[in-house]
């Protein structure tokens, strides 16, 4: 995404906001990666810019700290645009869902890949039976706010990827369009302005 910036000519300084707007890029789903999702997201609230670019490019990863970031998500003052570069598989699909409606984005070249959560569990038998219904909440929980954010039926998601016998579903941005994942088949651009005005009043 490219951020485009106006600078006044009675503007001497413009590097004061060189680091404006904050744009977040997503390409890991990790105890770190969800914290400075969540520090950045923060910052974003108190710029005064008036969407919060969030761009995605990942292979997916750890569902709990995709939660997390889910929960900045829901919890910001301004609207989130998301926008897919590349690709967003597993996690990174489920993210780019939690774009608020209108404003989901995606590279008409971009891939997405959304799948079943998936188990690391080990160890004895009644531990690995309470990972496999933990793995099962979270599989339901994810896969109903995507439709919801979708705009779909609860159980729409579900149902496709039982169809498909729970594999690895890789769809481009026009079957992302078509089940309204993606609003938008290109990359936006973000445009400031910064100008000085004199009153004398």
């Amino acid at each position: 995404m490219n951020v485009i910036r106006y600078f006044s000519p009675l503007l001497k300084e413009p590097k004061l906001i060189d680091d404006l707007p904050v744009v977040i890029r997503v390409r890991k789903f990790d105890e770190a990666a969800a914290k400075t999702f969540s520090d950045t997201m923060a910052n974003a609230q108190n710029t005064g810019q008036p969407i919060i670019p969030v761009i995605i490019d990942s292979y997916g990863g750890q569902v709990y700290s995709l939660m997390s970031m889910i929960s900045d998500i829901k919890h910001s003052r301004i609207p989130v645009a998301t926008i897919t570069q590349g690709k967003a598989m597993s996690c990174g699909a489920i993210l780019f869902s939690f774009g608020t409606e209108g404003h989901r984005y995606m590279d008409p070249d971009a891939t997405m890949m959304i799948h079943d959560v998936s188990s690391m569990g080990w160890g004895k038998v009644e531990e690995i039976k309470a990972d496999a219904e933990e793995v099962e909440r979270l599989n339901q929980k994810v896969y109903r706010m995507m439709a919801k954010n979708c705009g779909q039926k609860e159980d729409y998601f579900l149902n496709i990827v039982h169809d498909k016998g729970h594999a690895d579903w890789f769809l481009d941005a026009k079957e992302c369009r078509k089940h309204n994942m993606a609003n938008h088949l290109y990359i936006p651009e973000l445009k400031i302005k910064a100008h000085v005005t004199f009153d004398f009043g």
